[in-house]
């Protein structure tokens, strides 16, 4: 299979030959894996037992989905990533903003992916082979899983669709495997030792709410063009391609998060999901929980990976997408050596989480409100100005920025930042709110209110119509 050479540049018709249901594949099978189970893990030890946890997990992941899912029929129209699309409303300059917020997004979960992923592994292989379960063993096995990634994110999306056709089979079977094997030892109370996170009910519950649900669309919102830009709009409906992203990310983050969470009470892991996974798992499941932290880890790190490629591509365009995948996975590689040995794995999670949807949903809410706008018509050349180390086109705006949004994104993100809750950090805003976490909502809201209200009596720019498609559905 050759190395994929397109980077962020407009995918020609005769390329775009995926359909909804590779997205449907590629969205169940990445997310099959220790980086996306470890959340399920995060409501147990805010100390929330199993319908507590169920509840808020699957109340986030819909209000999630709703603001998620319409940001893949975007690419679907432009052929590029949604980093380069949103050049439409924050100007091709400006867009560097949903580039950087995409790389970070991407650094953290790949970082994290390898991070959990390695210290199963090492646990796993410590007890059927007796491999110590030192600093080194793990140093060792996060640079393999590393290497194996970089393999995939390099030869790109065709490699990585195949691996997620197989990963969304396979990946099922062991964690079906897995429900049985750790029946024994469930119980749906929360794990000894571990208060409400917050102090009462419902403050932890709408942590886990935002930490655990949301957490997981959020973490698409410059993904999801990544593999729509490959989806025809001549062949395939805006229709068919948002139900297939709502029932990707529906069934591909609910699976093994609710697993996450089956496990952590199983397991009554509180502090930590690693160790105690592995130590509560019978001797026969050790195999089958390797086979899954390591096909699953690369599976997913590989994805997001090569979405950090892409962007990093579109901040820096002399750079090729290979070289760009390479020194983002040394990056995130070092992260996860740093977390690993430095951080506490919840706390970590849970400020990475807060404060990255704080700053991402501003810029996918006024990235959705400019196609709403434009009624999903872009000028795709116009998106490729800065690409081409060019200037001029319809979305130039002032010196390729356009103003009015990014304030608005800056207004939203900083807002948002002021209300976040967590061990770490605790916002301003906390006060006005009771000290609930309201981040994701305000950030969100003041956003899309300032970029209305900044651009309310300017119009869409015009733009060269898309190919022939079906109109854009009102309710995507």
């Amino acid at each position: 299979m050759p190395i994929e050479q397109r980077g962020v540049d407009t995918i020609p018709e005769e390329e775009r030959t995926s359909g909804p249901r590779d997205l449907v594949a590629i969205l169940l099978g990445s997310n099959l894996c220790l980086g996306v189970i470890v959340f399920g893990w995060l409501p147990p030890s805010f100390g929330l037992g199993w319908w507590p946890s169920v509840t808020a997990i699957v109340a986030g992941t819909l209000a999630g989905i709703a603001v998620t899912a319409p940001l893949a029929l975007i690419s679907l129209r432009t052929a590029t990533n949604l980093s380069t699309s949103s050049g439409a409303q924050f100007g091709v300059r400006g867009r560097l903003v949903g580039s950087i917020v995409g790389l970070l997004l991407s650094l953290g979960y790949t970082a994290l992916t390898l991070w959990i992923g390695g210290d199963v592994m090492v646990g796993a292989l410590s007890r059927l082979t007796g491999l110590p379960n030192s600093g080194v063993s793990r140093a060792v096995m996060y640079g393999a899983l590393a290497a194996c990634t970089v393999v995939g994110a390099v030869f790109g999306y065709r490699l990585l669709l195949r691996m997620s056709k197989v990963l969304s089979i396979g990946m099922v079977i062991l964690l079906a495997i897995g429900v049985y094997a750790y029946a024994g030892d469930f119980t749906t109370a929360a794990p000894p030792d571990t208060p409400y996170l917050l102090g009462s009910f419902w403050p932890t519950w709408l942590l886990a709410v935002v930490a655990a649900g949301l957490s997981g669309p959020v973490a698409f919102i410059t993904l999801l063009g990544d593999y729509t830009r490959y989806v025809s709009p001549v062949r395939h409906s805006s229709r068919t391609v948002f139900w297939a992203t709502c029932l990707g990310l529906f069934v591909g983050l609910l699976t093994p998060q609710l697993f996450g969470t089956y496990t952590a009470l199983a397991a009554k892991a509180g502090l930590e999901y690693a160790a105690p996974l592995v130590a509560a798992s019978p001797l026969w499941y050790l195999v089958p929980l390797l086979l899954a932290a390591s096909a699953g880890s690369v599976g997913n790190a590989g994805l997001m990976l090569y979405s950090m490629g892409l962007d990093l591509d579109a901040i820096v365009p002399r750079a090729t997408r290979t070289k760009a995948t390479v020194i983002a996975a040394a990056v995130a590689t070092a992260f996860v050596f740093v977390g690993s040995f430095e951080w506490n794995a919840q706390a970590a999670m849970t400020s990475f989480v807060l404060l990255l949807t704080a700053i991402g949903t501003p810029w996918a809410v006024i990235t959705l409100i400019g196609f709403v706008r434009c009624r999903g018509v872009y000028d795709a050349d116009a998106l490729q100005v800065f690409n081409r180390r060019s200037r001029g086109g319809v979305y130039w705006y002032r010196a390729g920025w356009n103003l009015p949004a990014t304030v608005s994104w800056a207004l939203g993100a900083g807002v948002g930042l002021c209300a976040v809750s967590t061990t770490v950090y605790e916002g301003p805003l906390l006060a006005l709110t009771g000290g609930v976490d309201c981040s994701f909502v305000l950030s969100g809201l003041v956003g899309g209110l300032a970029y209305l209200l900044l651009t309310a009596r300017s119009s869409a720019p015009a733009a060269a119509p898309a190919p022939a498609a079906d109109p854009v559905e009102a309710s995507a």
